[in-house]
């Protein structure tokens, strides 16, 4: 079961540019390298079959195999620990939310080699009672617990000291809310023998402790799942006024005695952990567990953390968090100045073992090499990626609507949930997951790959799906360049000015505000935009300022969702920007491409017949050479048919232009396909293709100021039927004409 896997430390690259292969390999002693040109990752007999171009560069070879492991979980770990290291006696008292503390023991703060069993560790045990353990480096260890189970998903004031004048130990457990025929509070005191090695080499950490150390890299353990907010160390045992003082303020008459006091509602959106203590021991977040997270003070009074920061001074850990995995390089490849645009992949093979690592080649920076744009959606490609919905989800065959086949690629994730999840799952304490990395293999992103959610026959989404626009491409002649949402959202509009027309994939659905505002910009401008699926445009996301690869997203409400944000939560901690549809900031996607999102099946497809607006002289050129009877796409690799999977309808009530032309929409779906729930306001029976005008796919076309135009397929699924008969169908014709048209020199006019 997938002996051999990998990452690339970036998606794109230009001409002259580098990446850098992360490959770890389980029982392979050697493994081949080369890089490949991908034209269609399609296996799909009925189709023109997988199709792959060797590249012949200086890194293809034979090159040692290695396993590489992923140490997941996030954590704080706190530099110059000095303070800490010379302290005989010691207090540490924290406001905590636990979400699994009957899972394991897990640290919240601690100071504790475990290789050595030498420091201290403030815990929840094995039992779910808050503990302190400590150990003297010697082989003794001693632990005391409270004795009382702590309940899950409740704000807890915790603290623990220990007295070196006397061996005392105390621990201090009260929960924040009250409940009747429940012991929801705890002091224990002990005397014990050991003395904590504290200057035992391992750094101060909060929710995790050290377990080993590997050269300069940590490698943790007993991860916390919940939140922590205010943490803090003090030089000896507080009295209970002075840990009140304590939990409120940086307490300026304690100075001296406090050691650290941790204001997690500092610096927000980025790695910091500000101190703010006289000592600064300052710290950094590892493997991002969740920012901006309600504190036990918030009052629900302000919603938006910007505003009242520090009522949002809590971190939520997890232990499956992961940004980085760390890996070390294999080899690297530069980019050679001839090498064309397009989609590569580094195959790795060991006899009957394979596996390949997309990565995009994009044009140099300021230049295009073709009149036509193919805009790779790789924010969405990292949203989905490690998606565990066919095995987390109790209903997933029932809301497929048929037998849903597991891929090697699935239950390898569901046996390694170091490999990370993506944000359509929650993690293991069922919290949503809101960070995505692509620093980590993403094995769904994979050529070759059917995933379970791409309806019958060809089984594709996302990624594989899309190289069926490639090999189009490459069938038709049309000469493109491929470019990102990375590029997009660093560049900006300039990137898609230098391309007459632009072109997305099937499935862009998330987008920061940088990379709408783009597009936008380059619609309003005159360029010419082809929207080749449906869902697009649907998620706000953030990018993080700093740290390369990585995105939010807060789910709002509203939009079809697998997990929604807690309440007080909706607000990215990365750009402090509302999270949630771009509907509901009032930018829904039809103000930008006509169409926007609808209903959604994932059984089988069906196909459009052609309304009276594509008879209009406007439109001549699209149906160039089609029957004016003909249904369009009612065949197709993906469920058989051009329309379907997700969906997109006009709507002039969310801002469909005016003059917009409504060339075709989409017929005869199964009652699988329902209306999505930002269109359901109280339930009813009539959400289905059968009893809802709502579920259709629209065509649509309309011209916009400065010459420009915008084309819409309004389906997921139209990408699919390209291939079919040789590329000679409808479906086909239809976007060539467009293709054409829009990479040509002629202005479109917007007079009525």
């Amino acid at each position: 079961m997938m002996k051999i896997t990998g990452y690339g430390d970036r998606y794109s690259v230009r001409p002259g540019e580098t990446v850098r292969f992360m490959v770890s390999c389980d029982g392979l002693e050697r493994y081949r390298a080369d890089i490949v040109r991908v034209i269609n990752g399609d296996t799909n007999p009925a189709g023109p079959g997988f199709n792959e171009e060797l590249v012949e560069t200086p890194v293809n070879g034979d090159y040692p195999g290695h396993k590489q492991e992923i140490n997941a979980g996030s954590y704080v770990a706190v530099s110059g620990g000095a303070s800490v290291s010379c302290l005989t006696s010691i207090h540490v008292q924290a406001m905590i939310w636990p979400t699994t503390p009957e899972k394991r023991e897990q640290a919240l703060i601690a100071k504790w080699a475990a290789d050595e069993e030498a420091g201290f560790a403030l815990t929840i045990d094995t039992s779910g009672c808050l503990a302190l353990k400590i150990g003297d480096g010697a082989g003794q260890t001693e632990t005391v617990s409270t004795g009382v189970a702590l309940l899950a998903r409740e704000w807890y004031f915790v603290a623990a000291s220990f007295d070196a004048a006397d061996g005392h130990v105390t621990l201090v457990q009260e929960c924040l809310a009250r409940y009747a025929r429940t012991n929801m509070q705890s002091r224990v005191v002990a005397k014990v023998g050991v003395r904590p090695a504290m200057n035992n080499g391992a750094p101060l950490m909060m929710g995790a402790w050290q377990n080993r150390q590997e050269g300069d890299r940590i490698v943790a353990a007993a991860h916390y799942n919940g939140k922590i907010d205010m943490p803090r160390i003090a030089a000896r045992p507080l009295s209970a006024d002075e840990m009140m003082v304590a939990r409120a303020t940086a307490a300026p008459h304690l100075e001296g005695v406090l050691i650290g006091a941790w204001d997690f509602s500092k610096e927000i959106d980025t790695t910091r952990v500000i101190d703010t203590s006289p000592n600064q021991l300052h710290g950094e977040v590892i493997n991002l567990p969740a920012r901006a997270m309600k504190g036990h003070n918030w009052t629900g009074q302000e919603m938006n953390w910007t505003n009242a920061p520090e009522q949002y001074g809590a971190i939520h850990f997890h232990d499956d968090d992961i940004y980085d995995a760390g890996w070390q390089a294999d080899f690297e490849f530069t980019v050679p100045k001839a090498l064309k645009s397009g989609f590569y992949a580094a195959r790795f093979t060991a006899g009957a073992e394979e596996e390949r690592v997309p990565f995009f080649v994009v044009p140099p920076k300021d230049r295009a090499n073709a009149p036509l744009a193919l805009l790779v959606p790789t924010a969405s490609y990292m949203a989905y990626a490690n998606d565990h919905g066919m095995l987390m989800s109790a209903d997933a065959e029932l809301g497929m609507g048929r037998l849903v086949v597991l891929q090697p690629q699935d239950l390898f994730l569901g046996k390694h949930p170091e490999f990370g999840r993506s944000l359509y799952d929650t993690h293991a304490d069922g919290s949503g997951v809101c960070l995505s990395s692509r620093l980590r293999p993403m094995l769904n992103m994979r050529p070759k790959y059917q995933s379970w959610n791409g309806a019958m026959g060809s089984s594709l989404w996302q990624y594989n799906a899309d190289t069926h626009i490639v090999a189009w491409l490459e069938a038709t002649g049309q000469s493109y360049d491929v470019i990102t949402d990375e590029e997009l959202h660093a560049e900006g509009s300039s990137l898609l000015a230098r391309y007459r027309a632009v072109m997305t994939c099937s499935h862009p659905e998330y987008y920061s505000t940088d990379m709408l505002d783009s597009v936008q910009t380059y619609v309003n401008d005159g360029g010419r935009l082809i929207y080749m699926g449906s869902n697009g445009f649907y998620w706000r996301i953030a990018f993080h300022k700093s740290l390369p690869g990585v995105i939010e997203v807060r789910r709002a409400e509203g939009g079809c969702r697998t997990w929604h944000a807690e309440p007080g939560e909706y607000y990215h901690s990365f750009s402090g920007e509302f999270g949630g549809l771009w509907l509901r900031q009032g930018r829904p996607p039809q103000k930008l491409v006509g169409v926007g999102f609808t209903a959604e099946g994932f059984d089988l497809c069906s196909y459009y017949l052609r309304a009276s607006d594509s008879f209009d002289p406007r439109a001549a050129f699209i149906f160039d050479g089609v029957g004016k009877d003909e249904r369009i796409g009612d065949f197709g690799l993906i469920g058989g048919g051009a329309a379907g999977l997700e969906i997109d309808r006009a709507d002039r009530a969310l801002g469909t232009p005016p003059h917009a032309l409504v060339l075709a929409s989409s017929k005869e779906h199964t009652d699988n396909y329902l209306v999505v729930p930002e269109d359901i306001y109280c339930m009813r029976l009539n959400i289905t293709a059968s009893t809802s005008p709502l579920v259709r796919a629209d065509m649509v076309f309309y011209e916009t100021p400065g010459g420009g135009a915008v084309f819409s397929t309004g389906s997921i699924a139209w990408s699919g039927s390209l291939l079919h008969n040789g590329c000679d169908n409808n479906v086909s014709r239809v976007t060539q004409n467009v293709v054409r048209r829009f990479v040509s020199d002629e202005p479109f006019t917007d007079a009525g």
